[in-house]
């Protein structure tokens, strides 16, 4: 699964990477460090304004999805994730593969590695200079009881590649740029199609131990993307 993970890098960033006009969204996005579920996170989507023409927006969608038909989202447990296996059959899940597709911002993720004695070290993984990348996402809007129409998504979920051994057997699903082209594109809906867009990473990540703050998910600061102290290393070494 995908628990947390972090996006730190400047709103024009984020903007430029992702192919997005600059006046196209106007708030200034604030670095966090320890994205937890149910916060707003940036998301990509295609330009429902400009279908067809390739064109995407940046917007904020509550991490957690609740499905279009639920009333009272308290009945539910939101879906922070969608296993790539199933994605395509889980009813919660089909409709939005087929046509609320998005891209979910990151710079890195975190996983606990389990100890031989029982303990558990967070991980941050993340491509080489903290570049960002883009995990594949779906969202879908549910009406709350305000009559608020409210924004939700999900990030999917594959099996491990290689970085991950020893740390979690699964991971988000990160896209290549050619994929993420795909994926935004919305006169595609073949299910199988998409769904195959969904593998393990290929690309090189890195991975090391942080500090136990980010256990916290209140914790939220340039100290959770820091490696471990000392301590915390040599423990790691002796797994």
């Amino acid at each position: 699964m995908c628990g947390r993970y972090t996006i730190s890098h400047t709103t024009e960033e984020i903007l430029e990477r992702f192919n997005v006009l600059k006046e196209t969204f106007e708030q200034l996005l604030q670095p966090n460090y320890n994205v937890a579920p149910s916060q707003a996170v940036p998301i990509v989507a295609p330009d429902s304004s400009t279908e067809g023409s390739g064109g995407r927006i940046l917007q904020m969608a509550r991490w957690g999805l609740v499905p279009y038909w639920i009333q009272d989202p308290k009945s539910i447990k939101p879906f922070i994730n969608a296993r790539a296996e199933t994605v395509k059959s889980k009813t919660p899940f089909k409709k939005c593969l087929e046509k609320k597709r998005c891209i979910i911002a990151a710079d890195g993720f975190y996983e606990w590695k389990k100890t031989a004695d029982g303990k558990k070290i967070p991980m941050r993984i993340r491509l080489p200079n903290d570049e960002l990348f883009g995990m594949a996402g779906i969202y879908d809007d549910f009406t709350n009881v305000e009559g608020k129409i409210v924004r939700t998504c999900a990030i999917i979920t594959v099996a491990g590649n290689a970085a991950m051994e020893g740390i979690h057997d699964r991971m988000p699903a990160i896209l290549t740029r050619e994929a993420e082209d795909i994926w935004l594109n919305s006169e595609i809906h073949d299910l199988t199609a998409l769904s195959d867009l969904l593998l393990p990473s290929a690309q090189k990540l890195e991975t090391y131990a942080v500090s136990s703050m980010v256990n916290k998910w209140s914790a939220n600061s340039p100290q959770c993307l820091l490696p471990a102290p000392e301590a915390e290393q040599l423990l790691l070494a002796t797994d």
